[in-house]
């Protein structure tokens, strides 16, 4: 019996298992969600899904046989994997943002590239948004003082992602 290597990608079952949080427009924790994500695509051999190399035979696993390198075998890899790294994304995503980005025969890194776009495109209207938000949060407004530093931590957070100190 031949030796064929089943690529780690493909052994994901629920993506939830690895990136427990999921990508809000609302909660603006793109860098935390981008971070996990690029992690889990470095540990499974995909990460030149969203990231694009500037090393022509990326599209390969360091991990394959020397056979598994012809250019058909690549592609066939190739396009199995992307469809996976972009269900992992839409699995990751709320429902608004899927909506939002969704594009029949797209690709994980063009998937990416929109969501990045989303957050990054309006930082001005965002910081603005956040430090009214942060400036007007109010400790009688929660049960206690835990909370109330909780959630300011988390404004303090989204004001970093989108360039602003506290």
């Amino acid at each position: 019996m031949a030796d064929s290597k089943i690529h780690p990608a493909i052994t994901i079952n629920n993506i939830k298992n690895f990136i427990p949080i999921t990508l809000e427009m609302e909660k603006s924790q793109s860098s935390f969600w981008a971070g996990l994500f690029q992690i889990h695509c470095l540990a499974y051999e995909v990460l030149d899904h969203i990231i694009p190399s500037t090393d022509s035979s990326s599209t390969v696993s360091s991990s394959s046989d020397q056979t598994d390198k012809s250019p058909d075998k690549s592609k066939a890899s190739w396009d199995r994997l992307d469809p996976i790294v972009l269900q992992w994304i839409y699995g990751t995503i709320s429902h608004d943002l899927l909506r939002t980005i969704f594009k029949p025969d797209s690709t994980a890194q063009q998937a990416c590239e929109r969501l990045w776009n989303m957050f990054h495109d309006n930082q001005n209207s965002r910081a603005v948004h956040l430090t009214h938000q942060f400036t007007n949060t109010r400790i009688e407004n929660f049960s206690n003082a835990s909370d109330y530093c909780q959630e300011l931590k988390v404004l303090a957070d989204q004001l970093a992602n989108v360039g602003q100190k506290v």
